[in-house]
């Protein structure tokens, strides 16, 4: 009797331990969806210029994920592989450490935490299950970690000398990726300003200052209070800086925009976002606030999803493109595709080379093309890099 009890509780805990082990990819499955489509007909001009690029994106939340980067995977949108195949230099890797439930893009209340349940289901360690902070420190672990284990694949772009550097492999035809860390919502430093040296110090080179939700920095555009920055917030701009780190305006309120573009001595980014004019969406920015941010030389990722540019086609992401560029200038415009983010994209990282048909089937100039495919985000990193 006691043999066959212990023999149903092996099977319990064996099927469990499957369970655990196969829900993730499921519900990742369901959330970072590619739309069934064709292959993408690619122009001979196209591919020529295309094989020219070198592709940097500004925002995806790979790292959420329980996939190893150094693999090509089957579900989701990006990983070092199809980063290769896309002719991607850099890819910015954000941390996401909170996320309520009901979120949405009107009033979204932080009281919640579907992360939690997440990261446990996915098996993190202990300390990261009620901490934000640990979160996030986990998160550059497993990036940092993937550049450890093939730095020929992969590497963790901190400084200007390492963007230099990536630079430098690349031209010499290394298949190298960079990768740079962002958290997606300052709440990861859980209201201590002294931890803002420990997430620097595991790599983070760029933080938001908010995400979905309201926080102890202030409202965000999708929050209750739709609030400028408090005292702790505006301590966090001027730290941010200090410390060398990017300020993304992606999530931040109307008034957390003004306050920043009023008080910020250096550029900042908005890392995926959709335009206003192009899009009428509650998640984009407005005409005047693109305007504000680019007169502080600041840098706008466009995003792939329908809250950013409604028409999810490459011709349709190119719109936004467009809309923008002719709105702010060339120089502040570039790709946020808010891969992996819980969205539902028609291209992944792999099929960049869709996006650059379309932009020169909307007459875009080559060096239009080169500057938001790329060259814009390197330029403003290797400017704001120390």
């Amino acid at each position: 009797m006691r043999r066959w009890l212990t023999g149903i509780v092996i099977v319990l805990l064996l099927a469990s331990a499957g369970a655990l082990v196969a829900a993730p990819p499921i519900v990742e499955a369901g959330l970072n969806k590619v739309v069934p489509h064709a292959p993408y007909k690619v122009n001979a001009e196209a591919k020529a210029l295309h094989a020219r690029l070198n592709l940097a994106d500004l925002h995806s939340d790979t790292l959420l994920w329980n996939r190893d980067v150094l693999a090509r995977g089957t579900i989701g949108h990006v990983d070092v592989p199809r980063l290769r195949e896309g002719r991607f230099v850099l890819q910015v890797f954000s941390a996401v450490t909170k996320s309520p439930e009901g979120q949405n893009y009107n009033k979204t209340k932080g009281d919640s935490d579907q992360i939690a349940l997440l990261v446990k289901v996915q098996l993190w360690p202990l300390k990261t299950w009620s901490s934000l902070l640990e979160r996030a420190l986990y998160q550059a672990e497993k990036l940092n970690d993937a550049a450890k284990r093939d730095p020929e694949a992969l590497l963790v772009v901190r400084t200007r000398g390492d963007l230099q550097s990536l630079l430098a492999r690349r031209a010499k035809g290394e298949p190298v990726v960079g990768g740079l860390l962002a958290i997606e919502g300052a709440h990861a430093l859980e209201g201590d300003l002294a931890n803002l040296q420990k997430l620097k110090d595991a790599g983070y080179r760029m933080i938001g200052l908010t995400h979905f939700f309201d926080n102890e920095l202030g409202g965000s555009l999708h929050g209750v209070s739709k609030g400028g920055l408090t005292p702790f917030g505006v301590q966090t701009v001027h730290a941010l800086e200090e410390a060398g780190i990017i300020i993304d305006l992606a999530h931040a309120s109307e008034k957390v925009v003004d306050d920043v573009v009023q008080i910020a001595t250096k550029p900042m980014v908005v890392s995926h976002t959709g335009v206003r004019g192009a899009c009428n969406s509650p998640r984009n920015l407005s005409d005047a606030h693109m305007r504000a941010i680019a007169a502080k030389g600041g840098l706008i990722g466009i995003g792939y999803w329908d809250g950013a540019v409604c028409d999810t086609t490459p011709a349709g992401v190119v719109k936004s493109l467009r809309y923008a560029i002719d709105l702010i200038g060339v120089d502040h415009v570039a790709l946020g595709s808010d891969y992996d983010g819980t969205t539902t994209v028609r291209f992944d990282a792999s099929e960049s080379a869709a996006l650059i048909d379309a932009m020169l089937k909307a007459k875009f100039t080559e060096d239009e093309i080169r500057k938001v495919a790329g060259e814009n985000t390197l330029r403003f990193l290797s400017a704001a890099l120390q």
